[in-house]
This record gives structure tokens, sequence and C-alpha cells, in this order.
């Protein structure tokens, strides 16, 4: 009887969430894992996984980008996820690597409790460089 006890509370190990902070521009891929009080977890860039700059933003190198933070969280026993997802300032979508990243996780067992979309929008601000006919070849 005291061995059956003894699986149980091997089994109850505390499960953790985490919060996925996923930066996407046409240039590059970042990954910011923090616990729920803003502790970095980990962090795992594009360049981190791949040499060449031309790939940094390809959903290929995302999904060896999620690869890499899942092992991570699961060392640290965390299974549920949010995610925060933001692309550069003004853009109407997020980088190609946003979706790849989210299908990965969710692949590799996290539990997806939220997706938030955290993108800036301009509202008027300073002017833009360019002058009165924009940049011009």
């Amino acid at each position: 009887m005291s061995e059956e006890i003894k699986t149980e509370k091997k089994s109850k190990k505390k499960e953790a969430e985490a919060v996925v902070n996923i930066y996407t521009s046409f240039n590059n891929t970042l990954v910011h894992v923090t616990d729920m009080s803003g502790r970095t977890i980990t962090k795992v860039t594009g360049g981190m996984v791949t040499k060449h700059d031309r790939l940094k933003a390809n959903p290929t190198i995302a999904m060896f980008i999620a690869k890499r933070v899942a092992e991570n969280l699961k060392e640290l026993n965390v299974r549920s996820l949010y995610f925060r997802i933001r692309a550069k300032t003004g853009n109407p979508a997020p980088g190609p690597g946003t979706h790849a990243i989210v299908k990965s996780l969710s692949r590799e067992g996290f539990k997806i409790l939220n997706i938030l979309d955290s993108t800036r929008m301009a509202r008027g601000g300073p002017k833009k460089k360019g002058g009165r006919r924009g940049r011009r070849p």
C-alpha cells in the first residue's frame, strides 16, 4: 500500500504555466519564454538556429526554434502556454514563422490557453523620413 502512495506523489508533480512571447518580422524570428511573473525561462532566435541571414524568418527555421523551446520547457515541467504574438509596428500581419511555432508547440503536447496579438499600431507620432515624395531609387 505504501508503494501506491509513493507513485501517486511522484505523478502529482506541479505543472507550471508559461508565457511565450513571439516577435516575427520579415527578417527574423524571436521567441522569449517567461514564467507568469515575467522572469525569463528561455530565449531562442533565428540566428541561434541557422547561419544564413536570409533563412532566419523562415517557417522551417521557426519549427527548429519551437523544438528547442519545447526541450527547455519539458525539463521545467511546463505544460500550459499563453501566446503573445507581436509583429513589426504597423504591420497588418505577423511574419512567416508565427503559425509554425504555435503549431509545433501544440504538436509537442503543450496545452494552448490563450493567443493574444499585441502588435503595436502607430497613432500619428513623428514624421516618417523620406520627404514629401517618399524614398526613390
